[in-house]
């Protein structure tokens, strides 16, 4: 028994012996190369989903071409795998998805789509240390919080209203307007923004829904008997499709203005023919006018299809994270943070750089009218 015992024993140590040599002289192809995780947070499920997919697949395709360019930061070969996940277009859902991604510690989040659930979310990224950069999500309010971690690499609602207001009174030569908003951060938020910025326009009416609500007959009757020239909605086209469609089976000729989050195909394919001659504004520039636009369009539609709104900003966001990873040489958001407000980034939409509170510099918005179910840039 002793005998057998000691075989036993000398024939386990020795296994071990030459696993722990194994492990110590062979090192795995692994270990030459760091995984840099990126969470993408948007609405994959529910009536946004076109446009959360749209971002989602935005990002994924400037990690795919990171990942082509075979970076090395600080020695190291850098592997970029991005995460995706579904915040519903929910707040509270918003901040489960926040904390999953801290508790992860990622090293850094694309996201998130709407201004509701980004605005929530951003306490939680600024506390866990993490670089948030949204590419949608345009209420002011987001970066005006104080947090060093929040960027955003679109135009705000600040911006967006003023251009909105001035092409209503100067071009649509409005005197009567009557506004609805879906009463979420970014639809009422917009709403806000542009009744401040009307200037010799009479407000006649001021409507709220939400963005789950399919029927807006009751509000457009109320409106429809104070004859505004024009009606402005804040909120998705999730809504403003089926809006505009009620709008126009009840007879109503009110000229139909909406802003970004209704500037979508998915809009004209809910208004159907109503779509034809109503507006909507977009920040930025039209695709073929951003500096590397009809290249990113091509690309993305063979792989992808249609750009809805925001898969552009998507690419920048994750482009300009890793530029300031490159810069920094480290992929810690803690210290590559610091090099953000200093970043200049020759983008898909811009040449990119932050100012003091992590907005765009210089953010541009452009009009937009519905020919025949396409949408065509105003100058104005």
């Amino acid at each position: 028994m002793d005998v057998k015992h000691a075989v036993k024993t000398t024939i386990l140590l020795t296994a071990l012996a030459l696993l722990s040599s194994c492990q110590k002289s062979s090192p795995s192809t692994s270990s030459d190369t760091l995984e840099v995780l990126i969470g993408s947070a948007a609405p994959l499920t529910g009536p946004q989903s076109h446009l959360g997919q749209d971002n989602a697949n935005g990002a994924q395709l400037a990690v795919d071409d990171a990942n082509k360019e075979h970076i090395v930061i600080n020695g190291k070969k850098i592997h970029f795998t991005l995460q995706s996940e579904d915040d519903a277009a929910d707040p509270k859902t918003g901040t489960i998805v926040a904390q999953k991604f801290a508790d992860q510690k990622v090293n850094g989040v694309v996201g998130h789509l709407n201004s509701g659930t980004t605005i929530p979310a951003s306490r939680i990224y600024s506390d866990a240390g993490i670089v948030q950069i949204s590419p949608s999500a345009t209420n002011p309010k987001y970066t005006q919080q104080g947090f060093k971690t929040a960027f955003r690499v679109m135009a705000n609602d600040i911006q967006q209203g003023k251009v909105l207001a001035q092409f209503t009174s100067q071009h649509l030569k409005a005197k009567r307007v009557a506004i609805i908003d879906d009463a979420t951060s970014y639809g009422q938020g917009l709403a806000d923004e542009y009744a401040k910025s009307l200037q010799g326009v009479e407000i006649v009416s001021r409507e709220h829904t939400d963005d789950h609500s399919t029927d807006f007959s009751a509000i457009l009757t109320r409106i429809k008997g104070k004859s505004p020239d024009v009606i402005f909605y804040g909120g998705m086209d999730a809504q403003s499709g089926p809006m505009l469609k009620q709008l126009r089976d009840l007879r109503d000729k009110s000229i139909f203005l909406t802003g970004d989050g209704g500037c979508s195909i998915e809009f004209a394919q809910l208004a159907g023919a109503a779509a034809q001659g109503s507006f909507c504004s977009l920040p930025g520039v039209p695709l073929n006018k951003m500096p590397k636009g009809v290249d990113f369009q091509t690309r993305f539609k063979a792989k992808y299809g249609d750009i809805q709104d925001y898969a552009p900003y998507a690419y920048d966001a994750v482009g300009v994270m890793i530029a300031a990873m490159k810069k920094a040489q480290s992929v810690d958001p803690q210290v590559y943070v610091k090099v953000m407000p200093t970043i200049h980034y020759d983008g898909v939409t811009a040449n990119i750089a932050f100012d003091d509170k992590g907005d765009l510099k210089d953010g541009e918005v452009t009009l937009y009218e519905w020919q025949n179910g396409k949408k065509v840039p105003i100058n104005n």
